[in-house]
């Protein structure tokens, strides 16, 4: 064995299959400890008051956390929990164990590089080797037909060269067994997190949602086989992913995806499968497309680094947004007197999740009608969002800020446009906006244009028990 024990520092990886660190480990290591770390820095506030990781998100890595020890439990083995910065406690716990070696996934944004190198450096120090390994993506970037440097601004470039040039490995098989030293060594594995502890409360389900998912593998693995093969819904995914209401519309893996709960290759792979055992065609694709999406966020974010994060975006454009605080907080909480982006909002809150088109529009919203910040909105989203992919959320953000990897110079959604497209009898509003209730069919979207004395007689008074807009929205007919 190259090393006597190796400490696998788990990160956005919760899963036993397709992890290559894992497995490298095995491979490598005489014994195996497997460690997970509750970094504080990622339960602090953000500069707009904000929970980095609020309760959903929370409550969701708990979830995972536990189904990953159980996992390990069940191989023998036990998922330590430390708690503290990894670049101080990882290391010195690894010296404790007399770890000679310390795996861990690669990330690709600032803070956690710079988590990454303050860790290589404490361990050189204390003569304990570091090992990563990059797998994060569907496409590995060792593969890539292009240095990262020279990633196409272009998604559509991007794919078409990785498509015709890439090959996507297979995943590494899961481990049956780990040679875990035991409570000799290690007599007390850590408690896993107390939502409290970190000045959150245990999110109550809405009982106007409908989500219904937990973390950790078990349950990705069961989403998976729900969707794909036990409900059929695969074939049918390019159609109905614009949807809004419902657990089918979509395959809502993004959550698992996020920490890592799955692999992208893990569903590749199960693609295929399906593609052969039951249909192949356009739906089966976009599922892959939208995974090749993914991938493309994260190589644009290893490729230009801090500028992710930074109002000017990649595009280095002049800081002309508002920052009005008022209008922010209406946005945030769904009171911004626009129907349907407020009930996208409203089930954002009361779930933390939000289907792509709802997040398309309620961003539009607040950068091009409220001309208020994208940054800010980008930070709500990683707060709020069960489902939150740092290179995803501020990829989409900036790009609907302008500032970042799209050829067109209006993105611009028209609101009622998008409500006559997506949610034309106004059922979604209905679900989520029960002040509204009362009005039927597609007026509920636009309020605004009853009479007084229609909203009198459904008991609505505007400004009162619904907000007046905030923005003026072009009527239906300017929609078209």
């Amino acid at each position: 064995m190259k090393y006597n024990r190796i400490v696998v520092w788990f990160r956005n990886d919760l899963r036993l299959s397709d992890n290559e660190t894992l497995t490298r480990a095995i491979q490598q290591g005489g014994e195996i400890i497997p460690v997970y770390c509750l970094d504080p820095r990622h339960f602090a506030n953000t500069r707009l008051g904000l929970p980095k990781t609020g309760a959903f998100r929370a409550q969701f890595l708990t979830e995972a956390l536990e189904d990953l020890r159980n996992s390990f439990i069940q191989l023998g083995a036990n998922l330590v929990i430390l708690q503290g910065k990894p670049e101080e406690v990882l290391v010195d716990f690894a010296k404790e164990v007399q770890a000679s070696a310390i795996f861990f996934s690669k990330e690709v944004t600032s803070e956690e590089r710079q988590v990454d190198k303050g860790l290589e450096e404490a361990s050189f120090s204390k003569r304990i080797a570091c090992e990563s390994f990059w797998q994060s993506t569907l496409y590995h970037k060792d593969d890539l037909p292009f240095p990262i440097k020279q990633t196409p601004e272009i998604f559509t470039q991007f794919r078409k060269e990785v498509e015709k040039q890439s090959k996507i490995r297979a995943p590494f098989p899961t481990p049956t067994a780990i040679n875990y030293p035991g409570e000799a060594l290690i007599p007390n594995a850590g408690p896993l997190p107390k939502l409290a502890n970190y000045g959150l409360e245990k999110p109550k389900r809405d009982e106007q949602s409908w989500l219904k998912i937990r973390g950790g593998e078990s349950s990705a693995l069961g989403q998976l086989q729900s969707y794909f093969w036990e409900k059929d819904l695969l074939k049918k995914y390019k159609e109905t992913r614009n949807g809004l209401i419902g657990m089918d519309y979509s395959s809502k893996l993004s959550p698992w995806l996020a920490l890592g709960c799955i692999s992208p290759r893990t569903i590749y792979t199960e693609v295929k499968r399906y593609e052969k055992e039951r249909v192949k065609n356009d739906s089966t694709y976009w599922l892959v497309f939208e995974l090749i999406w993914r991938d493309y966020f994260r190589f644009i974010a290893k490729k230009h680094g801090t500028k992710l994060f930074q109002v000017s975006g990649i595009r280095n454009q002049v800081d002309s947004w508002r920052r009005d605080k008022a209008q922010f907080k209406r946005w945030a909480e769904g009171k911004t007197g626009v129907p349907f982006v407020d009930a996208n909002m409203r089930e954002l809150n009361a779930s933390g999740f939000m289907s792509n088109r709802g997040r398309q529009i309620a961003a539009s919203f607040l950068v091009n009608d409220l001309g208020i910040d994208w940054t800010w909105g980008a930070s709500y989203f990683e707060s709020m969002l069960v489902d939150y992919d740092v290179c995803s959320n501020w990829g989409n953000w900036m790009y609907v800020g302008g500032v970042g990897n799209d050829p067109r110079e209006n993105r611009y959604f028209n609101i009622l446009r998008q409500a006559k497209n997506y949610d034309r009898n106004g059922d979604f509003v209905r679900l989520w906006i029960p002040e509204l209730r009362a009005i039927r069919g597609f007026d509920i979207h636009q309020p605004w244009e009853l009479s007084t004395s229609e909203l009198h007689n459904l008991k609505i008074d505007l400004g009162q028990n619904y907000p007046q807009a905030i923005a003026d929205i072009p009527s239906l007919e300017k929609a078209y």
